[in-house]
């Protein structure tokens, strides 16, 4: 089987809800992505072969194959497809899989894998509840009920379940949540993402032009005992809005190429795909995922959780990446270590490709060879990654 490379990353800056990206159309945000790596690559837009883009809320201004969209709306040409993937939070994570795949197979030589997520603009859930209200029913079929009977699937509850079944208290989520801060502070004032991020126009309050190129939801003036303070979403529970991930407008991507390609158009990788999985577990507890699936791809690449040098797993909630560290032994220095989700934001869809990003640059920065990847993801799945920096 061929080899798969990263050759060009990118990313928007993350935009809080009604912030700085609140004026563009997702397909506009997708499209400038597109162009950036194309121009960071240097390679002919007429070569590019596919793109993939991951995507949650498939409706309304992201309805329509939003891949195909944000190819027309970029530089492009007619002749490169686009199709568009919905495997939840880790829809661009899989459009990296699925473009890499595509690569390794060698049945394409250049594919862009991206995501984008305009929740200000298509809120979370509107692609449930809009047909619902008009009268088109729920996602939720007979036979599921029958399988899960009285059973409602719920991030918010899985992610109060999984702090439940690893004993995870109030305190540590809290001191999570605030170190992803301090890290997202460190990183942004350290210009960690300076490489990165892909500077666009913005509005500020008052609908002037802005530069958006940090992201939006960082708190610079956090503190632990400001975190502490926050309510509960759940009378009982332990998880806060302090330690949920932001919402957040977004896009990113990266484009995969094979060794002919590198040859061919003088490329220089960034990283090589040494590994990609993907897990289904139980959509009740949901989020728990990542954990199995990080235990069987490294057990299928031979590797050990001390053989990673850096760690990306999504902050969707702090007890995600608390669990996961619990049970997987990894140092916690070695996880989110420029922040996560939970100070920097979660556009969904582009969270995928977003964390790849922000994986590459921070294993170049530290000079270091191995990273994996991996994301809870609605109804109980997760992928994961492992990249070989170079």
């Amino acid at each position: 089987m061929g080899e798969a490379y990263i050759v060009a990353a990118t990313r928007t800056a993350g935009g809080r809800k009604g912030g700085r990206v609140r004026g563009w159309h997702p397909a506009d945000l997708g499209a400038v992505v597109l162009n950036e790596l194309v121009d960071r690559s240097g390679v002919a837009p007429d070569a590019v072969e596919d793109v993939v883009m991951g995507c949650v809320m498939q409706v309304g201004e992201q309805s329509t194959n939003i891949a195909r969209n944000a190819v027309l709306a970029s530089k492009l040409p007619e002749s490169v497809p686009g199709t568009s993937v919905d495997r939840q939070c880790g829809s661009s994570q899989q459009a990296l899989h699925f473009a890499a795949q595509a690569v390794m197979s060698g049945t394409q030589d250049i594919v862009i894998a991206s995501g984008v997520e305009s929740m200000t603009r298509v809120p979370m859930g509107l692609s449930v509840s809009l047909p619902f209200k008009e009268g088109f029913g729920h996602p939720k079929s007979p036979r599921q009920e029958e399988r899960y009977p009285n059973i409602q699937f719920s991030q918010f509850m899985g992610a109060e379940m999984v702090a439940e079944k690893y004993g995870l208290t109030k305190d540590q989520l809290d001191e999570y949540g605030y170190l992803s801060h301090q890290r997202a502070i460190a990183a942004t004032q350290g210009g960690a993402f300076k490489d990165e991020i892909l500077a666009i126009d913005g509005l500020d309050a008052e609908g002037n032009s802005v530069r958006h190129d940090s992201d939006e939801g960082i708190r610079f003036d956090v503190s632990l005992d400001g975190m502490k303070g926050v309510k509960l979403l759940r009378e009982g529970g332990r998880i806060t809005a302090a330690t949920s991930s932001q919402i957040c407008d977004g896009a990113s991507g990266v484009m995969i190429v094979s060794e002919k390609a590198l040859k061919e158009h003088n490329l220089t990788p960034m990283a090589r795909i040494h590994h990609l999985s993907l897990l289904g577990h139980d959509p009740v507890i949901m989020l728990e995922a990542p954990i199995p699936a990080t235990e069987r791809a490294l057990k299928k690449a031979g590797m050990s959780i001390d053989d990673i040098d850096l760690f990306e797993v999504n902050e969707a909630f702090a007890s995600v990446p608390v669990a996961w560290l619990q049970k997987t032994g990894a140092n916690p220095d070695k996880l989110n270590v420029n922040g996560g989700a939970i100070a920097l934001g979660h556009p969904l869809g582009a969270s995928g490709t977003k964390l790849m990003t922000t994986l590459v640059y921070a294993l170049k920065a530290r000079g270091k060879k191995w990273g994996l990847q991996t994301m809870c993801e609605g109804g109980g799945m997760a992928n994961v990654t492992i990249v070989e920096a170079l």
